[in-house]
C-alpha cells in the first residue's frame, strides 16, 4: 500500500511500532491505591518516550493510534482493560492527557539541538504536567470534587517523577544514537 506524499513508510512504521510499544508497557499490571479508581501504571511513560523519541507529530500519532485501538475494544491498557468504558471512567482524563503529553514533550524536544539530560528532564516533566492538567480535572468531574481529585492524584507523583527521569535518560540515549546514525 503506497503511503501519502509527505508521510514516508518509515514514519508510518515508527508510529505503529511505538503504539505497539505502549501496548507492551500495559503488560505490567496496574496497582490501585486509595479510592480514586485510577491505577498506578508503567504505561504512562509511553507517551513521554513517544514524544521524546518520535517528535510531536509522530509521537502524538502513536498515542492516538494506541488509544483508538483501545477504544475499539482491544485490551491494551494495563490490566487488560479496553473499550470505550476505559475512557469514560475516572482514568479517562489521564488517557486523553497522554495525547497532550506526547505533543508537549515532542514540541519541547524539537527545540533541543543536542540531547542532554538537563534539557530533556524539563521537557518530560512538562509532558507529565500536561497529562495531570487533563487527568485531574476529569477525575474531579467524575467524583465531583476538585480538591479531592488533586489530593488523590498525589499518590502518583513519586512514581511519575521517577518515570520522568527514566524517560529522560532513555530519550537522551536514543536521540544520541539517532544523531550518530545520521552522521554516518
Amino acid at each position: 500500500m503506497p503511503s501519502r506524499p509527505g508521510l514516508p513508510a518509515a514514519d508510518i512504521a515508527r508510529t505503529v511500532v511505538f503504539a505497539a510499544f505502549i501496548a507492551v508497557l500495559g503488560l505490567f499490571p496496574g496497582i490501585y491505591i486509595g479510592g480514586s479508581g485510577v491505577p498506578i501504571v508503567v504505561q504512562n511513560v509511553g507517551p513521554l518516550l513517544a514524544g521524546g523519541i518520535l517528535g510531536a507529530r509522530r509521537g502524538t500519532a502513536a498515542v492516538v493510534l494506541f488509544l483508538a485501538l483501545t477504544a475499539i475494544g482491544l485490551p491494551l491498557l494495563s490490566g487488560g482493560r479496553g473499550g470505550v468504558g476505559a475512557f469514560l471512567g475516572p482514568s479517562g482524563g489521564f488517557l486523553f492527557g497522554w495525547i497532550v503529553s506526547a505533543l508537549v514533550v515532542g514540541l519541547l524536544v524539537a527545540r533541543v539541538e543536542r540531547p542532554r539530560l538537563v534539557l530533556l528532564l524539563p521537557a518530560c516533566l512538562a509532558g507529565l504536567l500536561a497529562d495531570y492538567a487533563v487527568g485531574v480535572p476529569w477525575l474531579a468531574a467524575y467524583n465531583g470534587d476538585l480538591r479531592a481529585a488533586a489530593v488523590q492524584s498525589l499518590v502518583f507523583v513519586p512514581g511519575d517523577l521517577a518515570k520522568v527521569v527514566i524517560a529522560s535518560l532513555i530519550v537522551v540515549v536514543v536521540r544520541r544514537g539517532m544523531t550518530v546514525n545520521r552522521a554516518r
